[in-house]
């Protein structure tokens, strides 16, 4: 048989698999003060099948226990974000994702996977030119050494706590 033609075999083991894929979707409704009757489904096994150009260092539980909005509970004890107005005046935010890029990041670690992703992965690759000023101006482990970026980074999903 040539090598591209596949076998009645290969096409129902193709056929099972994709059967098994619809069966592990979870289907999530959200409706709260955000959101009424958003519909999604997780497609992805949580914390894999990331896209290649997407590599965050810290998971959505771990940036959590670095960072919140609260500064007494930052690691860096800086206010290092703009308020929800300004990210919707930039247009920042998506419908989907109305909390904004932690949010798309929580749903897409999930598993979910939407048009907007390719837009927030290029957005998170960008901030990453934090990492090279801090490189640059900063000695290693000095955490006194622009702290709003490292808090900043942090926020994004990078460990600036190595830098």
């Amino acid at each position: 048989m040539p090598p591209f033609e596949k076998s009645k075999n290969q096409h129902e083991t193709s056929a099972r698999r994709a059967n098994a894929a619809q069966r592990n979707m979870i289907d999530i409704l959200v409706s709260d003060s955000f959101q009424e009757y958003y519909h999604y489904q997780l497609t992805e096994p949580i914390g894999k099948n990331f896209h290649a150009e997407f590599m965050p260092e810290l998971s959505p539980e771990a940036k959590l226990s670095v960072g919140r909005k609260d500064i007494s509970l930052n690691y860096f004890s800086v206010d290092a974000s703009q308020p929800l107005s300004e990210w919707r005046r930039k247009g920042w935010i998506h419908p989907q994702d109305p909390r904004g890029w932690f949010q798309w990041y929580c749903r897409y670690y999930m598993g979910r996977r939407s048009e907007d992703d390719s837009r927030q992965i290029k957005r998170w690759k960008a901030f990453r030119r934090h990492e090279g000023a801090i490189k640059k101006n900063c000695e290693k482990y000095d955490f006194r050494c622009r702290r709003k970026q490292r808090q900043a980074l942090l926020h994004w999903a990078y460990d600036s706590r190595v830098l």
